[in-house]
């Protein structure tokens, strides 16, 4: 056992953990692509936690710059101040967008993020004078977030349904473009599209369209769905139905922002420009609990004609310690080259994913764009019938990769339906090397064949 690792007493934890029944395990130290448990072993962190750690653990560099703003200024409340952190942080993000989105108000979290930005599409609309609008139209399987807010916009089955309840339901779901399982026989990627594009147009007109705000999308779905890009013209035949109908296009980047799928911005592979943005996980890559909402010109001019201001605040946005930390992150995947590197390497480990696992019975769709990238298991690869619900393989799975083979991979659930369909998911740090690939591709399969079994056999 490593000198520096202090094995804790098993006491019972006084945290409100995922499960009552399960302790994680502890860790106490983290370096690079790995953490380091209080029992001794290291586990390779080939999730970066929620697709967040992107470059990395126990970054040097990022812990300077977060001292030095200790040193400085550690809070102070953004409604009534500003600090060189946010404003230095928001005009890199402007910048990044070529300044077609023109504002930044910093969050604490991804699912706030949403929150500001279903609050600013409704405050626009009202501003407009067009008070009628209160509604949004989101896709089914999609995630963004777990606040009351942002799970109401949500197409998540298995998180909402406790809480139905409780929420708005001012927003209805269409269809995710999701081509594994909803692409018809014989249907070109164009008639997709155009399929798809109709469905939100009947959504507009089923709803009304003087009702709606605002479109809001994932523009990589994450884990709800598994790591599936756009196809070909998909987001902008989208946006093409937003406008004709004067709601915002919004896009959901918490996920796949920032340098994730190979381009710092997802919509920027797509000729696409969103009127809001979210971003979060890679902002600050888990230094400190940060996301933030983009807004472009055509939101802000509105704003800037009508009160001037944003109704809405919170005690920690635009926090000076968690802005150093995410504009220091940024400069470490700038100067470092680390979205050329999320590139070349995605396309590496997707390369080898196919190569290893490509066969296997069990093993229906490996997808993917940049460092994120998953494995979708089904019992039948031929009619692509998803396991038993109870058979609760990809926790399985993932539980077995911690504890057996030194991994940490993300496990998904209910991508067919929003209660079955079993996923593992991929998202390691930028910064990984082509032998760091090599061994995640291996423990992932030795993983999914130590419970499933290999290639001629089945075990579930």
């Amino acid at each position: 056992m490593s000198s520096n690792i202090v094995t804790t007493e098993a006491v019972p934890s006084s945290v409100l953990h995922a499960s009552l029944a399960i302790q994680p395990p502890n860790i106490v130290r983290a370096d690079g692509n790995h953490f380091h448990t209080s029992t001794g072993t290291t586990i390779f962190d080939a999730s970066g936690g929620a697709a967040v750690s992107c470059i990395g653990h126990n970054n040097a560099r990022v812990k300077r710059a977060m001292q030095r703003q200790l040193d400085n200024v550690e809070y102070c409340f953004a409604p009534h101040f500003t600090t060189d952190a946010y404003e230095r942080l928001a005009k890199f993000l402007v910048d990044s967008t070529d300044g077609q989105l023109t504002k930044v108000f910093v969050t604490g979290s991804g699912s706030e993020a949403i929150e500001a930005c279903v609050k600013m599409a409704r405050q626009y609309c009202v501003e407009k004078g067009e008070g009628q609008r209160t509604r949004f139209i989101a896709r089914d399987r999609s995630y963004h977030g777990n606040t009351l807010g942002s799970l109401d916009v949500s197409g998540h089955k298995a998180r909402r349904t406790i809480y139905e309840p409780m929420l708005a339901h001012n927003t209805s779901h269409v269809s995710p473009c999701y081509p594994y399982r909803d692409l018809l026989a014989g249907e070109t990627i164009k008639e997709y599209v155009a399929r798809l594009a109709q469905e939100l147009e009947d959504e507009f007109q089923k709803v009304g369209p003087e009702t709606v705000c605002g479109v809001i999308f994932e523009t990589m779905a994450g884990l709800t769905l598994g790591a599936v890009a756009p196809v070909p013209g998909y987001l902008k035949a989208m946006k093409q139905v937003c406008e004709r109908h004067g709601a915002l296009f919004i896009l959901d980047e918490v996920f796949a922002g920032m340098g994730r799928t190979g381009s710092l911005h997802a919509w920027q592979q797509e000729d696409v420009v969103p009127d809001l943005q979210t971003v979060a996980k890679a902002l600050g890559a888990g230094y400190a609990p940060i996301g933030a909402l983009l807004v472009g010109s055509r939101v802000v001019d509105v704003l800037a004609k009508g009160t001037k201001a944003f109704v809405h605040f919170q005690t920690y946005h635009g926090h000076p310690l968690a802005c150093a930390a995410a504009y220091e992150v940024q400069q470490v995947i700038q100067d470092e080259n680390l979205v050329a590197n999320c590139r070349q390497k995605g396309d590496y480990l997707g390369e080898q994913l196919k190569a290893r696992l490509g066969d296997h019975p069990n093993v229906g769709d490996i997808r993917g764009r940049g460092l994120a990238w998953a494995l979708e298991l089904v019992k039948d690869k031929v009619t692509k019938e998803p396991f038993p619900v109870s058979k609760k393989v990809a926790p399985t799975i993932h539980a077995v990769g911690l504890r057996q083979f030194g991994i940490a991979m993300l496990p998904g659930g209910g991508v067919v339906d929003g209660t079955s369909g079993d996923l593992i998911v991929l998202a390691p740090a930028y910064t990984v090397s082509r032998e760091d690939v090599d061994l995640i591709v291996q423990r992932t399969a030795t993983a999914i064949e130590h419970v499933l079994g290999r290639a001629s056999t089945t075990k579930l």
